[in-house]
């Protein structure tokens, strides 16, 4: 039986505060951990971090009592063994250059906002893409907001906020469709000639004739010349599609991603490492552990109010740090778990990364083997990357739907795609291939597909229909 949007919200309510750091923990790539460790430092004064020594290949459970028996011994680090060979660090760097969402962050402390005003602004930067687009409804927004800040906002004060991000630059940004963005762009220019006037009337009520090309039926509609149509349609094509892009290229180099997981391949053997170099070490600060060690054995009644409350402050930090602690681990053993169940499942592929070994893989196919929730391997795929050696590839891009020959045989949608991709590059661009057309050739060469897979698949690879790919 399926859950009502409603009870599925009620069991997001349900998950206590330290489920839900979990989720936030494993969502985490490992560029942002290291900042989230810190923060952990600075707001519980019992962890500290130190400098790294000798690695250990399972952590050490803390507790008080054997922290009182072995004063030289650590209680906890969170340094894991998975180096490389050389146990040198890998040299990979983000790119110098300010993201997206900075800039817009950036540009929103000149706004004149409040402390939550901002906040919710912020927020709503978070939610845009890298082509600069909000591609989410702001009542889902708004419903994020509720469950991650404990702010209750309206859609209308959204919309609002919206309204000041979309005055930033790039211009363009923030928009909800490519609509939307190219209004925006055009109405940040004066429109101060003939051209822009009809390319503004073109984008505000005719759109969708424009993008179907009716480019005959649109002057016929709007009584125009068709030099002075052809200049309004120049007019909208000298605007930016993806805003978002716009400000990459103006970066100071090329975006970089740092990978969670580092795999080589050498002599038939993988070697699977957890890219955690740089994250911080962990242990109880010792002056801590004194407080409870001066109180050692002493009764209630002899302990001043005081030391009671010292006593108490202690250990409802040292909880706190186990709890961390434990977090931390058991994201490591979730992630690696993860990732050797899809090395497991596609060693072919990752042995020269040729996608047509890709074997059809869902969620469902390593929750079944891992033994976890397939909301977990989703939270894992779709945010971690495995640096190889012909690529830094993204997990989520290995899942794929299952396709059968016509022997029976299963193959991967992304050898579908690939071909499909293939066929409509070698095709005359005076006449291009229908999508029924495509499908007679796939069928044709043994895959087993219907059209509107067809078309579903080439609209994943950004192909527009037939008549719109013509050329003359």
């Amino acid at each position: 039986m399926k859950l009502s949007n409603a009870q599925l919200l009620l069991q997001q309510q349900k998950l206590s505060p330290q489920q839900i750091q979990m989720i936030k923990l494993l969502e985490l790539p490992t560029v942002m951990l290291e900042q989230r460790i810190k923060e952990e430092i600075e707001e519980n004064v019992v962890l500290e971090e130190e400098p790294s020594t000798e690695s250990e290949d399972e952590p050490q459970q803390i507790s008080v009592e054997e922290y009182l028996r072995e004063d030289d011994t650590p209680a906890y680090k969170s340094r894991l063994n998975h180096y490389s060979k050389d146990d040198q660090p890998r040299n990979i760097q983000i790119s110098g250059g300010r993201s997206l969402q900075e800039s817009l962050i950036e540009q929103l402390g000149y706004r004149n906002l409040s402390d939550i005003e901002r906040q919710l602004a912020i927020f709503l930067v978070g939610s845009i893409d890298g082509d600069g687009y909000l591609r989410r409804d702001l009542q889902s927004v708004s419903d994020d907001i509720a469950f991650t800040l404990g702010i209750e906002v309206e859609v209308d004060e959204l919309e609002r906020l919206l309204s000041i991000i979309q005055h930033l630059e790039p211009t363009g940004v923030g928009a909800r469709d490519l609509r939307e963005s190219l209004l925006l762009q055009l109405n940040s220019q004066n429109l101060d000639t003939e051209a822009k006037r009809l390319a503004n009337k073109i984008l505000a009520d005719h759109f969708d004739e424009f993008v179907k090309k009716h480019y005959e039926r649109m002057i016929a509609r709007l009584g125009v010349s068709e030099e002075l149509f052809r200049s309004a349609v120049q007019e909208i094509q000298h605007l930016s599609p993806k805003p978002g892009n716009l400000f990459s290229e103006d970066s100071d180099g090329a975006p970089y991603i740092i990978p969670d997981f580092i795999l080589e391949y050498h002599d038939g053997r993988f070697d699977l490492q957890l890219n955690s170099y740089n994250i911080p070490e962990l242990k109880i600060n010792r002056h801590y552990m004194d407080v409870i060690r001066q109180t050692h054995g002493k009764s209630d009644e002899r302990m001043s109010e005081q030391e009671k409350e010292a006593v108490q402050f202690v250990k409802s930090k040292i909880d706190a740090a186990k709890w961390f602690m434990s977090a931390i681990k058991q994201r490591h053993d979730t992630l690696m778990r993860t990732m050797q169940t899809i090395l497991d499942y596609q060693q072919e592929y990752f042995k020269d990364g040729d996608r047509s070994r890709l074997r059809p893989m869902i969620l469902k196919d390593i929750a079944d083997r891992t033994g976890l929730d397939v909301s977990t391997i989703s939270r894992v795929a779709n945010s971690k990357y495995v640096q190889t050696s012909f690529g830094i590839i993204l997990l989520k891009s290995l899942f794929s739907e299952a396709m059968q020959t016509v022997n029976g045989e299963e193959v991967s949608s992304y050898e579908i795609k690939n071909l499909l991709e293939k066929c409509i590059a070698e095709e005359n661009k005076r006449h291009p291939l229908t999508d029924e057309q495509l499908m007679n050739i796939l069928n044709d060469k043994g895959y087993c597909i219907a059209r509107r897979t067809v078309a579903k698949y080439r609209e994943m690879l950004g192909i527009p229909v037939a008549r719109l790919r013509k050329e003359i």
